[in-house]
């Protein structure tokens, strides 16, 4: 009995010994399983951190080449629209670095895209630069244009002006001219009309005018009519009819004419007279400013003035 007691004993110490061995075991075995699942984790987490910076680092470079592209694009303005087939391509590439990159694709992969596209932008540059080479010096050839252009232009003005100058000179130098005008009031006293000077509005009965033609070679020789107007204080012209026989156009209008005279000028002086006579000659004259002027050949020719007392 005792030894049956023994040897149970025995076995139940055998099976404990067992379990804590197997036990033992089994701990070992997890911790060796957290230890490598740590591990593994670890390297996970390393790779990924590798694969992040990597993409970062894609990432930042493809960022800047675009930046770079856009400040070029916007800095050379005009010029950049002659190269949009280029840009195109550009941006075609970038969009598809920029898919390889999300989509984690080979590291190596994208960095030969990203050689590509830079080789492609510098290429950009290259020709934006010849462009802009190009365009500044046609700018400059522009300018060499413009200001001879201007310089042939300021000439011609002055050619115009000189020109314009010597023209009135000659339509000056081709008008008569009218000197030496002078009004004399006259009185007619006696049975033979004599002839006798006064400015009195209660005396006057003839207006007489005299003035010089002048000497002119330049003017065409030939018959010529000579209009007088003689404007009262109150600007009424003197006429002797409201036809059209009693006027003559100057400046394009026809203006009534107080006296008129037939001539034949011969590019010498010539001294001319005319005569106003009053309708009335009892009434008196008006008083005050009376102005003269003398007509040739659609131009004036000389004016003066008197005065009736």
């Amino acid at each position: 009995m005792e030894n049956l007691n023994k040897t149970s004993k025995y076995s139940n110490e055998k099976k404990y010994q067992i379990t804590i061995v197997i036990l033992v075991v089994i701990i070992i075995l997890l911790l060796w399983q957290l230890i490598a699942a740590k591990m593994k984790v670890k390297t996970v987490v390393v790779e990924k951190t590798k694969i992040i910076e990597k993409n970062y680092s894609l990432q930042s470079e493809l960022d800047s080449l675009l930046y770079t592209h856009e400040q070029i694009k916007k800095e050379y303005g005009d010029l950049t629209e002659k190269l949009t087939e280029k840009d195109s391509i550009i941006q075609a590439n970038a969009k598809e670095i920029q898919r390889l990159i999300s989509q984690q694709a080979d590291y190596w992969q994208i960095k030969r895209k990203l050689k590509i596209l830079r080789n492609i932008t510098q290429g950009y540059v290259k020709q934006i630069d010849s462009l802009f080479a190009v365009n500044a010096a046609l700018k400059e050839e522009n300018l060499a244009i413009k200001k001879d252009y201007s310089q042939e232009k300021q000439k011609n003005i002055e050619l115009s002006k000189e020109k314009e100058e010597l023209s009135k000179q000659i339509t000056s130098a081709a008008k008569l001219k009218a000197y030496n005008i002078k009004t004399t009031g006259l009185r007619l006293r006696g049975k033979n009309e004599r002839e006798e000077i006064t400015n009195k509005a209660n005396r006057i009965e003839i207006l007489k005018i005299c003035f010089t033609l002048s000497e002119n070679q330049f003017v065409e020789p030939g018959p010529k009519t000579v209009y007088v107007r003689i404007a009262r204080p109150d600007n009424l012209v003197l006429v002797k009819g409201n036809d059209d026989i009693y006027s003559f156009m100057y400046n394009g209008e026809r203006i009534q004419y107080s006296l008129k005279k037939e001539i034949n000028y011969q590019n010498k002086s010539m001294d001319i007279c005319l005569a106003w006579e009053k309708h009335d000659k009892k009434e008196p004259a008006m008083t005050g400013t009376y102005h003269i002027s003398v007509f040739v050949d659609d131009y004036e020719i000389g004016q003066t003035s008197f005065t009736i007392e």
